[in-house]
């Protein structure tokens, strides 16, 4: 599959087949996502593969509820992770992307390690939808708490994980806003 037809087609999967996520499809999304760049060259992200149902238990219970309109609802996740044969959590080491090596920042943007996490799980999120997976992004959980269950020892942040495996539904188009919405020519709000 071609990139582009990666970037379109992929989508996010909240149920998932029981079938396996075979050692070689695996390493190939997780060689996608160590390609990515990073900050000076940093690769602070680390990533846990967990295929164990308890653990993946535990983790799915650290998923917090989702406010919409007047209502908490479940965390629409939290059965996707319990169900997909591969839960991958993406970790980033701290202090390293975007500071100097004496630890002053660089940038005024706090957390660039999310901006180096991000870049790594779109590609793992594209190299498994060109293998045929399917994949759907979390945010909305307590990292403290996951980072408990999973040994991520000090210096080392829990900043989101995905489900891994193959898709038991067809994910929705998301309609998307005009380029002309969203582009601006020299300064900000000149179309």
């Amino acid at each position: 599959m071609d990139v582009f037809e990666a970037i379109k087609s992929r989508r996010s999967i909240r149920k998932y087949k029981p079938d396996p996520v075979s050692d070689d499809d695996l390493q190939k999304v997780l060689e996608a996502a160590h390609w990515a760049p990073s900050w000076a060259n940093t690769q602070c992200w680390r990533f846990i593969v967990v295929r164990s149902p308890e653990i993946k238990q535990k983790v799915a219970g650290t998923l917090n509820r989702v406010q919409i309109g007047d209502d908490f609802l479940k965390n629409a996740a939290t059965e996707a992770i319990r169900q997909a044969p591969v839960l991958i959590v993406a970790c980033a080491q701290t202090g390293i992307a975007g500071y100097n090596r004496d630890g002053t920042p660089v940038t005024d943007k706090d957390d660039w390690l999310l901006f180096d996490v991000a870049l790594a799980v779109q590609n793992l999120t594209l190299a498994a939808c060109a293998l045929g997976m399917g994949t759907v992004i979390v945010g909305a959980f307590d990292a403290k708490k996951a980072a408990e269950i999973l040994d991520v020892p000090d210096g080392c942040a829990v900043v989101t994980m995905t489900p891994l495996g193959y898709p038991d539904h067809t994910g929705q188009i998301p309609p998307r806003k005009a380029l002309g919405d969203i582009v601006y020519k020299d300064t900000f709000g000149k179309s």
